[in-house]
Order: structure tokens, then sequence, then C-alpha cells
């Protein structure tokens, strides 16, 4: 250790002239403290956020989805079909086809995003675990079948338990033959079951079988995607670069995140404002640091001199007070993450912040990451060592023979 870090050292943890330093000096470490727990604790929260609602969109949203790039849908091509499922990593392939249409359940009418699935859906998303009424039972072939979403099935009145009752499904027509044709593509489709996944499906989305899809909407071999569930052994990236390459530039290969992309920027956006708020408040609360440091040089004005008429250059007083902010920083830093890993557990397995029923969970949801404790770790140092500026630079300007007088 030098000269400067044992000065440094001395300054912060030995005797000073007055016992008020220490007091000055603790409340500022304690102020850092609770800023740096305040920092860790926000990002915890919307990385929980973060993890439960991504969680949520996995159950519905593949992996990977290959959409075409000009229009809604493209033909099917059992070819390509065939590729993507030998493509290392891929483990299904399902095809999908979906559109907006008009539903009308007794007197209720709403619009809703139709999707029709084959088989393999079941493999690709978590729709079978995501039922909370009725039972999945799609593509059972003795009669059609449409498991509307929470939304939905709310807006229409939806009584599963009704077997007599259907929902009239109608599609505008492309082209219709004549004045007395009808514009709508109507099908009677039995509801057997009601999903609830996230609020944005919940409302929007109605499932059926692919084939009852294609007859409803006039597309007789046209699909929206092909959605794609990953190995679970193999990284998702080079998967989608894989395939990319395959399908080439008519289509697009999105994975989860660019399937939301627009919300989940929307929630960084939230994430890291909220982080520079709270840093504000941080750099607030280190006034109180520069004040406990500058009360040190003010006590130790005697020892600097002293030690400058001894050989002590203005660069190493300079060093010796940037280091004490730096030390100061430490241990409070060092004291916030304590703080944010009690207060995390407690959260975790006591739930002390609790969310009002009718929520997806009944606390909220925290999620520490190691980014986090770096990236709140380095602005502590740095608020520190902006604080230290002008107690050091006071240290530089001591002169020996006026201190000594």
């Amino acid at each position: 250790m030098n000269i400067s870090s044992r000065l440094a050292s001395r300054y912060i943890f030995g005797k000073k002239s007055t016992n008020v330093i220490n007091i000055i000096t603790g409340i500022a470490v304690f102020g850092i403290a609770v800023g740096t727990a305040a920092l860790i604790l926000v990002l915890s929260v919307f990385n929980g956020f973060e993890d439960l609602i991504s969680g949520l969109f996995h159950k519905f949203n593949p992996d990977l989805k290959v959409t075409t790039v000009l229009g809604k849908t493209f033909p099917e091509d059992t070819i390509l079909l065939s590729k993507l499922t030998r493509t290392p990593g891929v483990k299904v392939v399902s095809e999908t086809l979906e559109e907006l249409a008009l539903l009308e359940y007794n007197t209720s009418q709403t619009f809703a995003q139709i999707k029709g699935v084959d088989p393999n859906f079941v493999r690709v998303a978590d729709i079978k675990n995501s039922i909370i009424e009725g039972e999945y039972s799609i593509h059972n072939e003795a009669e059609n079948n449409i498991y509307p979403g929470a939304g939905v099935a709310q807006r229409l009145g939806i009584n599963v338990d009704d077997k007599l009752s259907r929902i009239s499904v109608y599609v505008p027509k492309k082209s219709t033959g004549g004045l007395m044709d009808k514009p709508f593509t109507v099908k009677y489709l039995t509801p057997q079951g009601v999903f609830a996944i996230q609020q944005d499906f919940d409302q929007e989305y109605a499932l059926t079988d692919l084939a009852t899809a294609r007859e409803l909407f006039g597309h007789e071999n046209e699909l929206s995607a092909y959605e794609i569930k990953v190995d679970s052994a193999y990284k998702i990236q080079p998967v989608q670069k894989s395939i990319a390459t395959l399908v080439g530039d008519k289509f697009e290969v999105r994975n989860r995140f660019q399937q939301d992309e627009a919300f989940m920027k929307l929630m960084n956006i939230e994430k890291w404002m909220s982080y520079a708020i709270v840093c504000l408040t941080l750099l607030l609360v280190a006034f109180n640091m520069v004040g406990a440091l500058w009360i040190i040089v003010l006590d130790k004005r005697q020892d600097i001199a002293i030690l400058k008429a001894m050989g002590l250059n203005d660069r190493k007083s300079y060093q010796i007070f940037l280091q004490s902010g730096i030390l100061l920083a430490v241990l409070g830093m060092l004291g916030g993450f304590l703080l944010a890993l009690v207060l995390y557990y407690l959260q975790d397995q006591y739930a002390l912040v609790r969310i009002p029923e009718g929520f997806v969970v009944n606390k909220y949801p925290v999620s520490l990451r190691l980014i986090d404790f770096v990236v709140v770790g380095l602005t502590v140092l740095g608020i520190g060592l902006v604080s230290s500026l002008p107690a050091a630079h006071r240290a530089r300007q001591i002169n020996t023979a006026i201190e000594n007088t």
C-alpha cells in the first residue's frame, strides 16, 4: 500500500478532532448505501416484470417466426418446410394462418384475430397449459372447434358448457359473383374452451384448426407463418441466422424479442429512465460526502501542511482525498449491495410488497442480474470520484507557510 492509500484510509477510519466529523461521514456512507440499494432494487423490479411478461409471451409466441416480407400470406412450400425441419437446432415447425374476422355469439359481437394452427402448435407454444375452461381438442375431426382468449370470451359472454350455442364467424369474401351473392363467408364453430395467457393475446386472438381457417379465409394452400421451436441444446441466435440464410430475403425471421420489439423496448426505456431518476437522487445524497470530505480536509490541514513540509507534493495530497472519496463510495456501495440482497430475499420469500388481487402474480416480481451490480458499482464509484474532487482540490491548495503560522 502506497503513502496516499495509507493516509486516505487513516483519515477515514482514524480519530478525528471532533466526533461530529465521524457522524457526518457515517451519514454520507449511509446515504450512498441506501442510494445503491435503491438502484439495484429498481433494476431488479423491472427485470422481474420483464421476465414475467416475457414468460407469458413465450406461452404463445414461438422461439422463431418466419413471415413473408410482402403481404400477409404466402404459398405453402413443402420443400421449404422439409428444409426447415432438417435445419440443425430446429425441434419442430408449426404452420399457422391468421386473419381478422367478426365473431357473433347469441346477441353479442366482437372482432378477433382468428389463428388457424396445425397439430404441431402444441409443441411450439404452451397452449395446453393455458386453457382455463374446457379441454384442448382443437383438431377433433368430429366438429369445428374454436378457442377464444379470455378477453374475447368475456366480450361475447361465452358459456363453454352450453353445447347448443355456437360462434358465427364472418369473413369478407375476396370477390363476389353477383349482386345476390352474400358478401361474407360464414362458419359456425363450437367454443370448446377458453385460454388465458396475457392480456394482449386474450383480448385479440381465437384459435381454430388450420384447415378450418383456410376454408373460412378462402386460402387453400397459404400460410401466415412458420412457427419454430428451437432445441434447448442450441442457442437461438445461430439457428435464426441459419434459417434466415435458408429462406432468403423474401422472408423475415424474428426471435421472441423481435416479435414484441416495441413492447420490450418500452420496458427498457422505462427501466433506464427510472435508473436515471434514482441516480439523480443519489447525486443529491453525494453532497453529504462532499461536505464530509471537505470537513476532513479542514480538520487535517495542519497534518497536510506538515507532510508537505516533509516533501509530500501537491499531486500526492490530491490523490489522498481522491482515494478517500472512492473509499467512502466503496463502503457505501458494499453496504448498499448487502442491503439490496437482504431486501431481495425478503421480497422473494415473504412478499414484503404485494400486488392487489386480479393480477397475474400477488407480489412484485424481482430478479437480480450480475450486469446490474456492475453498472450500479461503476455509477457509485463515478459519483464518489466526482464528489471527492472539491476536497482534493482544496488539499492541493494548502500552503505550508500559511498553515504553519
